[in-house]
């Protein structure tokens, strides 16, 4: 495993900092230089002039409320840092948070609520036994210091270090930084940083510095949301040997110089040796960035705006030499890391894929065409299908599916374009190629490949694939039959008498005519009654109107339509039960082959967790659906039957699972992902053996998109929708994580997400805020009050709760996937403590 271990005196290196662009060289993060990293514009004479509030200590019962009108709560002695309240760019959200004050951008190098950003009106407040507690509005906590307390507090001192020290009771900032660090700081073993999210997101984000037990100052990324650490990326090599002491501190001196104090009193230098800057001319930090890259910045102190953080040192040297065993490297998944001038690594898509957020640089990449082995059989020559682009000196070290050797350039290809699990091949070293297979991790540019070739292969048309009908065959046969018979007609015409060449002519006119009407007949029977797949029976609407006894017995309706029960024949001696949905006609106003194509998709899903199309009917205007019949009804009647005590617990828990893995097959395993859109007890179904099955997954795709939203632009139901579809954001399959975590909550409770309660109970009506206030508060026993089988089951019981918070979390990124959850579920990953998920978010999705 390659690693880049620190010898503690590595040459100069630049990279850039979180928000502040620190050189002038232009470059895609030029961007940055003038914005300060997602807060709102304040007022320059608020910035730069000590306002009305300029004291530095408080005392017991102070207390601070966040407002956009007044930011700063207290001032050091210098006036250098400014301690209070900072909006978050394009929100209504605010961070408790120590900043430069006088510098325009306000750059920020402490802050509390990262995980539970305050809404406006909160409140932060002093007191003895708690120290600073953080609450919103409605009194819910945010954040508090009252775990890490050693005594009594007797008051609050804010010094000019950029320290705020909570006197009496053993609590500073300095002993648990954010991402920076400031002269006269230090860590102790245990201590570190962690990165945020992105740029303008300040959750815990995927990369940490760490001062290890052994001594070892390490940079690693981790795994979200379990925190799972991958390999170290750097290592100072601080250890115990027979040359030196194991490292005790990692200490940020008062001249600016960064090194790890030895138990010898040894110092081993982390900073460059020809970097050390002046604390008196210029304002110095130490920041984990964003991506990973840990960077020493100065500003002058008598500064001009235009003025920027300058880059004095980074570690490590280059971090796209980073390879991560598990998960996808520095940049996401089928993504390449290319170092810039600047030192900052920058992530880029192939060609013909694009970023899945737009809105993360770093994050992974998807195809923009389907590729797969069922697609390929459709087509006999896969050169029809596939072309490939070329990239240089690009390599993905650990997606390798095999090794051919000795291999000319052609046959790489040649092997790639015939294998339907290849997605790119490796050519180098002359004669060596390695295939490879999605997804692509740890991708990299790297010029000692000595102009190794990518093949990197995409479909040729950016369509979704062609249907061949089953009769295809035939319709080839008919052609070949024809010409043969034409070539005997003609001979008979040749060798036959004038009168009986007249005759034929005639006969042949009549039959020509005759013919061709009969085709036109055929043709608009065979545009109609064609299956789109062999494993798809297409039904006449007689048919199933016959089946349902003229659509009798009604099952249950939706947004997408009613849902009638059937018995269809299979033969002469055997009947099946069928579940028939009638679609809405004014849901499927698209063309016809569309919804052939995509009744093809969702034909050709197979998972014990999803609800099995049989077939389809799309006569005339008509447009129904024949699926499996489910017994036992839906996971909504199952858990909320009043009359009926609580179901088993064990049994809940399977279903949970079941669900999850469900929805880890429609997000990443079927030929084409699909994102359901609106996951609820009413579209889990249960058959005979009381397994969980997903229903209507893929009927977003059938609607028309003109149809296909609510009038606020929103699909899902009240209670269950995500954020993002209000924000405006990238809708991905982590709104259906969102919509997980309540039906776990639900599942847990046996209690729907939103119910009228009396005003004494009015905190209960909404149950992921109640679900967090049980958690916080050690009171998960209310959520099942009444269920023994629960209660008696408390480790199960936390870990499904924490579990479910965390899909609930209003930030996309925070929320695990589905595949994540899986894992949690059945214990193989640790879950860590979730976050508040906001008060905004559980707003939104009840509107």
């Amino acid at each position: 495993m390659p690693k880049i271990v620190s010898q503690l005196n590595i040459k100069q290196n630049h990279a850039h900092g979180l928000e502040n662009r620190d050189t002038p060289t232009k470059s895609c993060h030029d961007s940055e230089l003038s914005q300060n990293h997602n807060f709102k514009a304040i007022s320059t004479s608020c910035i730069n002039s000590p306002v009305s509030q300029t004291k530095n200590t408080i005392a017991i019962g102070d207390s601070f409320t966040a407002e956009t009108s007044n930011s700063t709560w207290l001032l050091s002695p210098s006036g250098d840092f400014a301690f209070g309240f900072l909006p978050i760019q394009d929100t209504d959200l605010f961070l408790l948070s120590i900043w430069y004050a006088k510098i325009p951008d306000k750059t920020v190098v402490w802050y509390a609520n990262r995980e539970s950003p305050a809404p406006e009106g909160s409140k932060v407040e002093l007191n003895a036994d708690d120290g600073l507690v953080l609450t919103s509005p409605n009194g819910v906590g945010l954040w508090n210091t009252t775990e890490v307390l050693s005594a009594k507090v007797s008051r609050g001192v804010f010094n000019d270090t950029g320290n705020f020290v909570l006197e009496g009771g053993g609590w500073e900032t300095f002993k648990y930084p954010s991402d920076t660090l400031l002269p006269s700081q230090f860590l102790q073993k245990g201590g570190k940083l962690s990165s945020r999210l992105k740029q303008s997101n300040f959750s815990k984000g995927r990369f940490e510095l760490l001062l290890q037990e052994n001594g070892d100052l390490v940079m690693h990324s981790i795994n979200l949301p379990s925190g799972n650490a991958n390999e170290n990326y750097y290592e100072s090599g601080t250890v115990e040997s027979n040359t030196s002491s194991a490292g005790t501190q990692l200490v940020f001196d008062r001249s600016g110089y960064l090194y790890v104090l030895g138990e010898n009193n040894e110092k081993y230098n982390v900073s460059e040796q020809e970097s050390k800057v002046s604390t008196t001319e210029f304002y110095v930090r130490a920041t984990l960035n964003f991506d990973g890259v840990f960077t020493l910045y100065k500003y002058p102190k008598n500064s001009t705006e235009s003025d920027v953080w300058t880059i004095v040192w980074s570690k490590p040297d280059n971090i796209c030499n980073y390879i991560a065993n598990e998960g996808s490297g520095v940049c996401g998944y089928n993504s390449f890391c290319t170092l810039g001038v600047d030192k900052r690594p920058t992530c880029q898509c192939p060609k013909r894929y694009s970023l899945v957020d737009p809105d993360d640089p770093l994050g992974s990449c998807k195809p923009d065409f389907i590729q797969g082995c069922a697609e390929d059989e459709l087509s006999k020559n896969r050169n029809d299908l596939y072309e490939f682009e070329t990239l240089t000196d690009i390599d993905w070290p650990m997606s390798d599916s095999v090794l051919q050797k000795p291999f000319t350039e052609d046959q790489c290809m040649k092997a790639c374009m015939e294998d339907c699990f290849c997605s790119v091949a490796i050519f180098r070293l002359g004669d060596s190629c390695w295939k490879k297979k999605l997804p692509l991790s740890n991708g990299k540019y790297d010029p000692t490949l000595d102009g190794a070739k990518a093949f990197l292969k995409v479909r040729i048309h950016n369509t979704s694939i062609a249907i061949f009908p089953p009769n295809s065959n035939s319709t080839i046969v008919n052609k070949i039959n024809n010409r043969e018979t034409w070539v005997l007609v003609g001979s008979v015409l040749l060798g036959s008498s004038t009168i009986l060449n007249v005759v034929f002519i005639v006969a042949i006119c009549v039959c020509t005519s005759f013919i061709f009407q009969y085709k036109k007949k055929l043709r608009r029977v065979s545009k109609s009654d064609t299956s789109v797949e062999t494993n798809l029976r297409c039904f006449t609407y007689e048919e199933l109107e016959e089946a349902t006894n003229g659509f009798d017995k009604e099952l249950g309706r939706g947004a997408f339509g009613i849902v009638y029960e059937g018995v269809i024949n299979n033969n002469t001696t055997c009947k099946t039960r069928v579940a028939v949905k009638k679609l809405n006609s004014f849901l499927l106003d698209q063309a016809h082959r569309e919804f052939r194509n995509e009744l093809n998709v969702i034909g050709l899903t197979h998972h014990k967790n999803l609800v099995r199309l049989l077939g389809f009917c799309g006569s005339g205007s008509e447009r129904l659906l024949v699926y499996e019949y489910m017994s036992n009804s839906t996971l909504a009647s199952f858990l909320f039957n009043e009359e009926k005590q609580k179901p088993n617990w064990k049994l809940r828990l399977e279903l949970a699972i079941g669900i999850a893995r469900g929805l880890v097959y429609l997000h990443e395993e079927c030929i084409t992902r699909i994102i359901h859109c609106d996951i609820k007890p009413q579209n889990i179904l249960l058959d005979d053996y009381f397994n969980a099955r997903i229903s209507d997954f893929g009927l977003a795709k059938l609607l028309n998109m003109n149809q296909s939203k609510t009038n606020t632009g929103i699909r899902g139901t009240k209670g269950y929708v995500a954020l993002e579809w209000f924000k405006n954001m990238p809708i991905t399959a982590k709104v259906d994580v969102y919509s997980y975590g309540v039906v776990l909550l639900e599942i847990i409770s046996c209690r729907k997400c939103v119910e009228e309660m009396d005003e004494e109970d009015e905190d209960k009506a909404i149950l992921t805020d109640w679900a967090y206030d049980c958690y916080k508060d050690g009171a998960l026993c209310a959520l099942v009050e009444g269920d023994n089988e629960a209660l008696e089951d408390k480790e199960n019981l936390e870990k499904l709760v924490m579990i479910a918070l965390w899909c609930v979390q209003e930030d996309p990124y925070l929320r695990p996937n589905m595949r994540d959850v899986v894992h949690m579920l059945e214990g193989t990953v640790e879950v860590q403590v979730p976050p508040y998920p906001s008060q905004i978010s559980i707003q939104y999705s009840l509107n």
